[in-house]
């Protein structure tokens, strides 16, 4: 009789175990925040984006007839879903929003394949994939797809590699060559992210690494390049892209005191980083990705007050390196004797402090939006669009620095956009910039450019938003006759949620350009001050 004795649990099956929990807690977080970003209004910013890039795919010329101050690499990205969306025939949100997780997901898989052989803590590629991959995802939530949050994703590999780097642990020169492409790309994305680099480069001259490492080689090569294309084939960009954000998008700026308050976790996160990397850099391998991912979300908060603008999705690639650091020092101590970490029962107390504020911040800001996404009718957006189809509106236009009120809503009603903005930021702009500058009026007339594409366009339905404190028919009116006798056709048909929606009621007198975006419209003043 053969007795069969029970083995306990090994390493393996513990791993296992362990990779198999990641994985779920990965799945659930993707799913409640895919569930969530399809079954509202897509993000404004990002449905602007998709836009531009569907008229760039038709042959309109990106900073001629297409006005957007972005550098072109977030539309070229943008095309491909786009083009995708044409392909497949599904709707634009129902293709990018998935291809946008698709990337982060990739990012985090790289990184965790990157960070295998640096330490024990990330042998188990499954757990750190998926460990990383929530995070990613998870904060973003309804920010899924911005700008920050694809080029928190290009970054990582890099912060990988600088901190297999910082402890000397070699790399294959095709990943070090993808990795700085990919840093590179992010930095494309949003240039002022070249200080972080620069930033990171600091800490690897104090450390004895040589600035030419192959990494950081194609990096620069990759920034190097891109700007040689937007160069050569978008001298619009620099000729009155640059110059009208430069110019106009200050009125968008919050006070330094705001900036500064919201930002109180960020900044306390990076210090306690600094702090739990002080108290163990000699004892576990694992503290120079700490190091790395601190002093990249340092620079990254330094950025955010560089953009002024205290938008929450410019913090989140700040953030999701706090978090993620946090939790590669929680990990590391956590993998020692008990003895260890009983001793470091106070910082390991304070980890999970931080990690739990940061994560009721994300779940606070994703609750709103899935109690939308269970009554999508009932959001602004969506009764906008309704109002499109049942009035009939092939030309639509919104007096309104909200950018949601034109997108998504154009996107999902495919009617004409009658402005060659995307709000009205760019008017606001001009009226901020001439209380201290009146030359502005002159060099970038806003107000009459924004006047004509409405008489041009004669857009079947309008919405004005009141929220704003600007009224801004009164200042239409008021500077351009021509506008003050078109808005005299229109009559108001419904008011909700603090917007005023009317509609063309008399007769016609369109200029003969109803598709604006879709007319070589030039935002370079002439002598005149003409378009």
């Amino acid at each position: 009789m053969t007795s069969t004795v029970a083995r306990p649990a090994g390493p393996v099956s513990t791993g296992r175990a362990v990779g198999a929990v990641s994985l779920l807690a990965l799945l659930a977080t993707l799913g409640l925040v895919l569930f969530t970003t399809l079954s509202t209004p897509l993000k404004d910013d990002v449905a602007w984006l998709l836009y531009m890039a569907g008229r760039w795919l038709d042959g309109q010329r990106l900073y001629v007839d297409l006005i957007e101050v972005n550098p072109p690499l977030i539309i070229w990205i943008s095309a491909v879903p786009e083009w995708l969306t044409e392909w497949s025939g599904l709707s634009g949100k129902q293709v990018a929003l998935p291809f946008f997780a698709a990337l982060v997901l990739a990012s985090a898989w790289g990184a965790a394949n990157l960070l295998r052989p640096v330490a024990k803590l990330f042998e188990n590629r499954l757990a750190v994939f998926s460990l990383a991959g929530t995070v990613l995802i998870g904060l973003a939530g309804p920010e899924l797809g911005q700008r920050e949050h694809l080029l928190m994703a290009a970054m990582l590999p890099y912060l990988c590699i600088f901190a297999r780097s910082l402890d000397r642990v070699p790399t294959r020169a095709w990943a070090s060559i993808a990795a700085g492409v990919l840093a590179g790309l992010g930095c494309a994305l949003k240039p002022r992210y070249g200080l972080v680099l620069g930033l990171l480069e600091c800490v690897a001259l104090a450390s004895g690494l040589r600035p030419w490492r192959t990494m950081t080689i194609s990096a620069g090569a990759t920034v190097a390049a891109y700007v040689a294309a937007v160069l050569a084939i978008y001298p619009a960009y620099l000729e009155r892209a640059v110059p009208l954000g430069i110019a106009l998008y200050g009125a968008t700026d919050a006070p330094f005191s705001w900036m500064l308050w919201d930002n109180v976790p960020v900044m306390l996160g990076e210090a306690a980083v600094l702090l739990l990397y002080w108290l163990t850099r000699r004892q576990a391998r694992e503290s120079s990705l700490v190091l790395t991912l601190g002093v990249f979300a340092i620079g990254s908060t330094l950025v955010c007050f560089l953009d002024g603008k205290n938008w929450f999705y410019h913090r989140l690639p700040a953030t999701v390196a706090i978090v993620l650091a946090l939790l590669v020092w929680a990990g590391s101590v956590l993998t020692r004797p008990a003895a260890e970490w009983r001793r470091l029962a106070v910082p390991l107390l304070l980890v999970a402090s931080a990690c739990t504020v940061f994560g009721v911040a994300a779940a606070q800001r994703l609750k709103p939006q899935v109690e939308l996404a269970c009554a999508p009718g009932l959001s602004t957006e969506a009764r906008v669009e309704r109002l499109i189809r049942r009035e009939g509106a092939k030309t639509y236009v919104a007096f309104s620095e909200w950018i949601a009120l034109g997108f998504p809503v154009v996107n999902n009603t495919g009617v004409v956009w009658a402005s060659r903005f995307d709000s009205m930021w760019a008017l606001k702009g001009e009226l901020w910039r001439t209380r201290f500058d009146p030359a502005t009026s002159k060099e970038w007339p806003v107000r009459r450019w924004v006047a004509r594409d409405f008489v041009a366009g004669c857009p079947d339905l309008v919405v004005v938003d009141t929220r704003e404190g600007l009224n801004y028919i009164a200042i239409l009116r008021g500077s351009d006759p021509a506008f003050a006798n078109a808005w005299s056709q229109y009559k108001q048909i419904a008011a909700f949620d603090g917007l005023r929606v009317f509609k063309h009621g008399g007769e016609r007198h369109c200029t003969g350009r109803p598709k604006l975006l879709q007319a070589q419209i030039d935002t370079r003043p002439t002598a005149s001050g003409e378009p």
